[in-house]
This record gives C-alpha cells, structure tokens and sequence, in this order.
C-alpha cells in the first residue's frame, strides 16, 4: 500500500476539506448540504481510518430520518445562506417529517446498511454489537417504510417517484419516460421556441460547471416540475399514486436493497434482534422479482414502469447492479461481465460509463448519460468479487485507481478520454478511492 500512500492521503485532505463536523457535503463548490447516499459512501471511505468519525456521519443521517421510518436524500444545511433550498421542499408539508430540521421529501438508494456493515468490520466484536444496536432500530424503521410505502401491491419490488431517488438524476430510463409522457405543457412549449438558453442563465449548477456536463435545461425543469407535484400532495405516497402515472420499480434501487436487506438480516442476528416476519417474507420477494426485470430478448435487466408493467428498455449503468445484488444467476451475471468487455457497450477505456457507448443517449461528460462515475464503479467492483469474478474486479479497480490518479478527485470522467468533468474535490470519490486501495 505504500505506492498508494500519496493518493490516500490527497483523498483524505478532500475528505476533510469538505468536513462540517457532523457530516461532509459531497462539495463545498456547488453541494452544501448532506446527501443521503454520498453520506453513506463517505462513510466506507472513512471506516478505513476513523471509525468515530465514520459513525457520525451515519448517525446525521439518521438524525433527519422521518417520523415514518423515511431517510430524505438531503438534509438541508440550517445556515440561512441556504434557507431557499429548505423552501423549495417545504418538508414541514408532512406531518412525518422532523421538527428540528428541514429535508427534501423524498429519498436515495438505501446504502446504509452497507455503510454501518462497513463501519462494524472494523470494530472489535463488543464494538460492533454497540453499534449495531445503536442504528439497528432506525435502519430496521427505513427498510419497513420502503415496503410499507413503495411495494403497495406486496409485489416484492420498491418503487420510485422521482428520478432524484434511483441517485441517477437524468439517466435514460427516467428521462425517456419524462420525455414520452409527463413533460407539461409550458416546458414543450419552452423547448419548442428554444428558449431553453434563458433558464440556464438563471440556474446555480452551470455557474460552477459547464452547461454540456449537467442535465439539460428542458431536464431540469422537468424534475422540478415533478417535485413540485410531490410538494403539492405533501409527499404522501397515497396521493401520488392516486393522481400520478410517474412510478418506476428502479432496476439500480432495487439491486442495492437486495444487498441491504441481507445486511440488515446479519445485523439482526449479530445482535441477536428480530425482524418481523412480514418484512423478511417482503424482503425474499424482491430477490424473486428481481428476475422479472429480465429481458430474454435482449439479455439485460431493465428498470420497470410500476403502473404497467413494462420494461423501460433504455439501457444504462442499471443494467449492472444486479452484480451487486450478489442472487442473480451465473448465466446471467456472464452475460452482464460480457457487456462489461464490449468496448462498444460498457468497456471503453476508462469504464464504467453510465450508459453504454452506442446509446443515443450517450453523452460522454452528460452527467449520468455517459460519465464514469466511482459510486458506481466501487458498487460493480464489490458484486463482481462476491460473484467470483475476482479478475474482472481486480482489472476494473485498478482502472478506477489510475483513472482518479491521473486526473484527480472529479465529480465523473470521459469514458473514452479519463479527462475530469463535474466539480474537483468530491467526496464520495475520494471515499471510494481511499476503501479500494485500502484493499490492495
């Protein structure tokens, strides 16, 4: 690890220079706030040096959960600089959300469990049975509501409502469903006459990077406009449903809540706790379902429209998790490290993009149409391990390594070219950076 030695100490400095004391914002630059799953990756990068500083993250975290079991993706930061984003949300719409903090009104990929599993490995045996007895209740509360709230018809699969959710903010299974069905009126007419160029004159994201890297101004309005409707209805997911065709069984979300569930389930027993029955009988549900994402036609996983059941068959990064899932099949998991071979595909020199090279969506620093981002690839990496794809992982995470050492501690990178893209000194990258060479 000495070789490494410089890298990780330049990930830690990034890491601290973006530390608020309680939590790290993915970036001082353009993210000022905490982000649910950017916290939890922080988290495992932490875990390899400070494991008190580690368990803080988490615990402010769990901090802004709802009353309902709901983790929020942001917790909005209390200065008054920011009170504008707070009001955007309005959380205090819900009568679940807490009292001494505003929060967005939805939520992220469920990471947690993996954090608090990665923060415990590194604990002695009564240190870990702590701490796990200490976030066992608030996680066990968040895995409830997922079901409770996002699998209404017991049918093993979690859905979405806002493409904020899947972390993935304008990948191309989302915004093809915008594009075909949920754009308003007023943004057609916006993209029609081309006056998209006025809202980016007005939006915060392209004052730090530039208009081709971030989702476009037509996207962007989109999600807000879609926001709003959850606003509107209080984020109560009844209400959405009722009066909303925009619900995806995300291919991403669910594959990771496949693997949170199996950690939730060793936390249990670690601390000899009980999960109810009901929730475990859920939780084996969506490892079955998960194959009804398959599609035999074109050999991948896709994300699913809740309402209809269909397929959304716009591939993208998605189309790898379920490697992380660690229970589909081995024929299906070679089929799925095949794509990540094909340079056309996945496989381009500096993977993985966040859509493959041929896609019409592809856009190489587009933000999650194109970019490789080290999130996702640390998510790949750990599945391809514990599926015995033990080469595959080992070339991707050295790939990974150089990709950060050569071009630094970036938001995300051209596949094709490993040049940086999105704002330098990011968090979860340096996180990511500092667990995989903390395995070599």
């Amino acid at each position: 690890m000495d070789k490494h030695s410089d890298l990780i100490n330049a990930a830690r400095e990034v890491l601290d220079i973006n530390d608020l004391g309680s939590y790290t914002v993915p970036s001082r630059e353009l993210y000022p706030h905490q982000w649910l799953w950017d916290s939890c990756f922080i988290a495992i990068g932490l875990a390899n040096y400070d494991t008190d500083r580690a368990k803080t993250e988490i615990l402010s975290l769990i901090n802004g959960q709802w009353s309902n079991g709901m983790l929020p993706n942001v917790i909005f930061a209390k200065s008054s600089d920011h009170s504008k984003d707070a009001d955007i949300w309005k959380s205090w719409l819900s009568p679940f959300s807490p009292d001494h903090l505003s929060t967005s009104g939805i939520t992220q990929p469920p990471m947690l469990a993996e954090a608090i599993v990665r923060i415990g490995q590194k604990l002695s045996i009564a240190e870990r049975r702590s701490w796990y007895r200490t976030v066992f209740k608030p996680l066990l509360a968040y895995h409830s509501w997922l079901y409770n709230e996002r699998d209404p018809h017991q049918e093993g699969l979690v859905l979405l409502v806002h493409p904020w959710e899947c972390g993935l903010d304008n990948t191309p299974p989302w915004m093809s469903e915008l594009h075909s069905h949920l754009m308003p009126w007023w943004i057609r007419l916006i993209e029609k006459l081309r006056l998209d160029w006025v809202i980016n004159l007005l939006r915060r994201d392209t004052r730090h990077v530039s208009v081709e890297q971030r989702p476009s101004a037509i996207e962007a309005l989109t999600l807000f406009s879609v926001q709003k409707r959850l606003m509107r209805k209080a984020y109560n997911v009844d209400k959405i449903l009722t009066h909303s065709l925009f619900a995806i069984e995300d291919l991403t979300f669910n594959s990771i809540l496949i693997r949170a569930n199996e950690h939730l389930l060793d936390i249990a027993k670690t601390i000899k706790e009980e999960v109810p029955k009901e929730l475990i009988q859920q939780m084996e549900k969506t490892e079955s379902a998960l194959e009804q994402l398959w599609d035999p036609y074109t050999n991948q996983y896709y994300s699913r429209n809740f309402v209809t059941h269909d397929l959304i068959k716009e591939p993208s990064i998605a189309a790898m998790m379920p490697l992380y899932a660690g229970v589909i099949s081995k024929d299906k998991a070679d089929k799925i490290t095949q794509m990540l071979e094909n340079k056309r595909l996945f496989g381009p020199a500096y993977p993985v993009p966040s859509a493959p090279i041929n896609s019409p969506w592809f856009r190489a620093t587009g933000y999650w149409q194109g970019p490789t981002w080290m999130n996702t690839n640390w998510l790949i990496i750990d599945g391809l391990h514990r599926m015995g794809y033990t080469s595959h992982a080992d070339a991707l995470s050295e790939v990974s390594v150089e990709l950060v050492n050569r071009s630094g501690f970036y938001e995300y990178y051209d596949p094709t070219t490993g040049d940086p893209a999105g704002i330098d000194n990011f968090s979860w990258t340096a996180a990511v950076t500092v667990d995989l060479l903390s395995k070599k």
